[in-house]
């Protein structure tokens, strides 16, 4: 039968690999642990579908001014927008359009009326696209700001593990000490590594957005 690993001090060594740290941590911290894993995946999930579709909206309202100042019919540009589910500048110009065919058809007459029931209607097309935009974008900043408080709440429970631990063996080698100690700074660690590209990604979808 193998010898058991034994540190200087002779007390059994403790395996101290992340899984290990894991498993045999308390619930309360495995909680913490999978929350803060699951958020840091789910972030960057945010964060790459935000951004494909950020180069998509912005591609789309290149196109858009392209054809908008190339002289082609807005009636016609109208038409073949409304048939398309338009977003973006696109979503804006068929809600102006909409407002002024609709005021036209009622035979309206105030000049002044007009364009300011079509600004109203711009403001709201264009209130539904920055809502559509930053959709999800305040789960990532919850995480850049919550993150490192509840790493921070497993650290807590990981050092009184440890206290928990020396008082029950009345013992204070490494060997007694080191689990709890790492378990609580994996459980920074893993706050900080979901809070701090959730932040990253906030900051740099809200750049994009503006």
């Amino acid at each position: 039968m193998e010898k058991l690993a034994t540190t200087e001090l002779g007390a059994p060594a403790s395996d101290v690999s992340l899984l290990a740290l894991f498993l045999e941590a308390s619930i309360v911290v495995q909680i913490v642990m999978v929350g803060l894993i699951v958020a840091s995946v789910w972030s960057w999930a945010i964060f790459f579908d935000k951004y494909a579709l950020f180069g998509r909206v912005r591609r789309g309202m290149d196109r858009f001014e392209k054809t908008f100042w190339s002289g082609q019919s807005l009636d016609q540009l109208y038409a073949e927008l409304s048939e398309k589910n338009p977003k973006a500048m696109g979503a804006i110009f068929v809600a102006a359009m909409n407002e002024w065919k609709r005021s036209y058809e009622r035979g309206a007459s105030s000049p002044i009326g007009l364009q300011t029931r079509i600004d109203k209607v711009m403001d709201v097309a264009l209130a539904r696209e920055a809502e559509r935009l930053s959709q999800r974008l305040s789960f990532l900043a919850t995480i850049g700001s919550a993150g490192p408080f509840i790493g921070l709440f497993g650290t807590v429970i990981g050092i009184m593990t440890s206290f928990q631990a020396i008082a029950g063996s009345k013992n204070v080698s490494l060997a007694v000490v080191a689990p709890g100690i790492a378990e609580a700074l994996f459980a920074t660690a893993l706050g900080l590594l979901s809070a701090i590209p959730a932040t990253i990604a906030y900051n740099r979808l809200a750049e994009s957005s503006s």
